[in-house]
């Protein structure tokens, strides 16, 4: 058997348990709840231009598991772990789906926002796993000691969790639903001192 560097095994561990809570729940739930645009979604414009941040996502999380300070990785492996766990109980018990608007054109961004709808569940959408794991990638990577790379790292989660409205992946309940998770799991993943300060 290969075995994986720490950090990668940390990120196969944490980032894999989100796959299989989406998988599973997706198996076994029944017919979504159609979730209402809010007048707070209204103000965010429909734009298929957007799923170019909204995919930059898939380079946050690794980043976050490769360049975060080594004693926070193992909280972020468990944070994830414990919100995959939370989202998919949600997803089962209460499945949600939202009116999605059609993709037009013949555009680049307009052709990979259908292949990317096309590959995604049409539920699991409230909590919002993307914004959730976002949240907890920049709370790793934010760093006192690098207050340059802080910066970015807070404006990108930004621009990524506006994508995820403007092209209608998810609503703003579901972002506030995903915020929350990362909140309780992040803390819950702090109290566990074998995992929190253990360094990688």
């Amino acid at each position: 058997m290969i075995a994986l560097p720490p950090r990668m095994r940390a990120l196969a561990l944490g980032w894999g348990a989100v796959g299989v809570a989406y998988t599973l729940s997706s198996l076994l739930q029944g017919p979504g709840t159609v979730l209402a645009e809010s007048a707070l979604d209204r103000l965010v414009p429909f734009d298929p231009r957007g799923v170019w941040l909204y995919l930059s996502f898939f380079a946050l999380i690794p980043y976050a598991y490769l360049r975060a300070d080594a004693a926070r990785v193992p909280w972020l492996m468990r944070a994830m772990q414990f919100g995959a766990l939370v989202s998919g109980i949600v997803f089962v018990l209460f499945p949600t789906t939202l009116h999605y608007p059609p993709v037009a054109g013949a555009s680049l961004s307009a052709a990979a926002l259908r292949l990317l709808a096309a590959g995604d569940s049409a539920q699991n959408c409230l909590p919002s796993l993307h914004a959730a794991l976002t949240c907890l990638a920049a709370r790793a990577l934010v760093d006192a000691r690098r207050p340059w790379r802080s910066a970015l790292v807070v404006l990108w989660s930004a621009a990524i969790t506006w994508s995820i409205v403007q092209t209608r992946r998810h609503l703003a309940l579901d972002i506030s639903a995903g915020v929350l998770v990362a909140l309780v799991c992040g803390m819950l993943a702090a109290r566990l001192p074998a995992f929190s300060r253990r360094a990688i």
